[in-house]
């Protein structure tokens, strides 16, 4: 559990990405924490690249270099692997391991790497890396638009936050809509299953 963390999210548009970003900054200030955060890439139609930071602990800027990583939140397995070169030494990933592929890749330009070698990759520079089903869990939860919700509940189940899933509960009861409460909730249960379960 660290005061100041870097974190790097990474996603494409149309997977609450964004949502998520925003979620995660008003839990922080909401428990008594300073934070920045902002939106480095943002690509509104579904399927372009969203990139975004939550930085705790007296930053003054929202910007994350190379290198400066310390935590990665990947909502698509290939985004995760384009933020390597975010990361700082011994940082953490979270990631999904489910694709959602580019559209060079779906029209058979290009070549999607596989998942081992995702996680081989990341595995290199990271302390710690879970990959995690967030689009099925997501579904498992009401609503696969609560995926990311499973990531956040995962994070908090690391400890690497100054709080724990409870203070995330009350963020998603106080912000987001009421119809999709309940299938976030739900998630964030989900995604701190997955990490206890993989804890031991």
């Amino acid at each position: 559990m660290s005061s100041a963390l870097r974190i790097f999210l990474t996603g494409v548009g149309g997977q609450g990405s964004l949502t998520a970003t925003t979620l995660l900054a008003r839990t922080v200030m909401d428990q008594g924490h300073q934070v920045v955060s902002g939106e480095i890439h943002g690509m509104a139609q579904r399927g372009g690249v969203v990139e975004s930071t939550v930085l705790l602990g007296g930053f003054r800027s929202p910007t994350i270099g190379r290198g400066e990583a310390d935590v990665l939140l990947g909502f698509e397995a290939l985004e995760s692997l384009r933020a390597l070169p975010y990361l700082a030494p011994g940082a953490f990933v979270l990631s999904s391991s489910e694709f959602i592929p580019p559209p060079g890749v779906s029209m058979g330009r290009d070549k999607a790497p596989e998942l081992e070698e995702i996680k081989k990759s990341l595995g290199a520079v990271a302390a710690k890396a879970w990959f995690l089903p967030i689009n099925a869990l997501g579904r498992k939860a009401g609503a696969v638009q609560s995926a990311n919700s499973v990531l956040l509940g995962a994070l908090c189940a690391t400890g690497l936050l100054p709080f724990g899933t409870e203070a995330l509960r009350a963020s998603v009861k106080k912000y987001l809509p009421a119809k999709s409460v309940e299938a976030n909730l739900r998630a964030l249960e989900l995604g701190e299953e997955e990490i206890r379960i993989r804890s031991h």
